[in-house]
């Protein structure tokens, strides 16, 4: 969701400069910066960037200021008569004197006060002004999805290697499982025993439901299946492209909840430390998706 852009254009008598900055957020906040009496403006400018960014925290500013052909330099006629006429009277009195004045240039004339004056264009016309703006607009989104876009593919590459490790680890977990088989049997037959010593009369068949449900929470694989669709999803959603955070971030609270039910039913050591690695993955991928729209 991260990203910056920046953009300087010129048109309809006027310069502007852009300034577009993107933090990661859980929603969209698009906050502006924008010059006031252009009608329009603020509407457009919502809807194109909302074209391209659907989550994080956004500042778009504009700047503008008045173009280099809005103000002229042009010759006042009068004043340069005034100029003239006042030069060929020195120069006719120094001359009565017996003295001669040195040329005057076309740039000391001008640099005469009165000789001159600027001259303002007009107001530029909001509607082309606004059409020119917009327009520039686009290209500055442009380049901010381009450098974002770079950016979420060095992010999927790392998702996507987290994901693998969360693969290996539910491998990891079902090898696990299947070998604590024999002693988790092991177990239930002794308690069996157990049961029996310490109450005879007991209802065999009570008994036995008993043992068949400790059985049942002992088993993971329901967890360890579930775990390898949450991550055959993830693969898909990182291969579909498009704004995936909050889909990924889903499935996170998902992997989380699989693991530490792993964690509670696992019975063996080995079985925990995989669940306790499988939960280390899985927060290092949740701080890595708050950086995807």
């Amino acid at each position: 969701m991260t990203g910056f852009a920046a953009r300087q254009g010129a048109g309809a008598g006027m310069e502007w400069a852009w300034d577009l900055r993107a933090v990661n957020g859980k929603g969209f906040d698009l906050r502006l910066r924008l010059p006031e009496g252009i009608d329009g403006l603020e509407a457009g400018v919502r809807e194109a960037v909302a074209r391209v960014v659907a989550r994080g925290s956004v500042q778009l500013g504009l700047k503008l200021s008045a173009g280099a052909a809005s103000e002229t330099l042009q010759i006042n006629p009068p004043g340069l008569t005034a100029a003239l006429a006042a030069l060929a009277a020195a120069e006719a009195q120094a001359a009565g004197q017996g003295l001669e004045l040195a040329r005057t240039s076309a740039a000391q004339v001008l640099g005469l006060r009165g000789v001159t004056q600027q001259v303002v264009a007009e107001a530029p016309d909001p509607v082309a002004l606004r059409e020119a703006v917009l327009q520039d607009l686009a290209a500055l989104l442009d380049d901010f999805d381009a450098m974002r876009r770079t950016e979420g593919a060095a992010l999927a590459r790392v998702l996507g290697a987290q994901i693998d490790r969360i693969a290996t680890l539910t491998d990891d977990a079902a090898l696990a499982a299947e070998a604590r088989r024999p002693e988790v049997a092991e177990n239930l037959r002794a308690a069996l025993a157990r049961v029996a010593d310490a109450a005879p009369g007991a209802d065999p068949a009570r008994v036995a439901a008993e043992l068949a449900m400790l059985a049942i929470k002992a088993d993971v694989t329901e967890e360890i299946d579930r775990l390898r669709t949450h991550v055959a999803a993830a693969r898909a959603h990182l291969a579909a492209g498009g704004p995936v955070g909050r889909k990924l971030e889903f499935l996170t609270q998902e992997f989380v909840r699989e693991a530490n039910t792993l964690c509670s039913k696992s019975g063996s050591a080995a079985l925990t430390a995989i669940g306790l690695d499988l939960k280390h993955v899985i927060d290092q991928m949740r701080e890595q998706i708050q950086n995807l729209e």
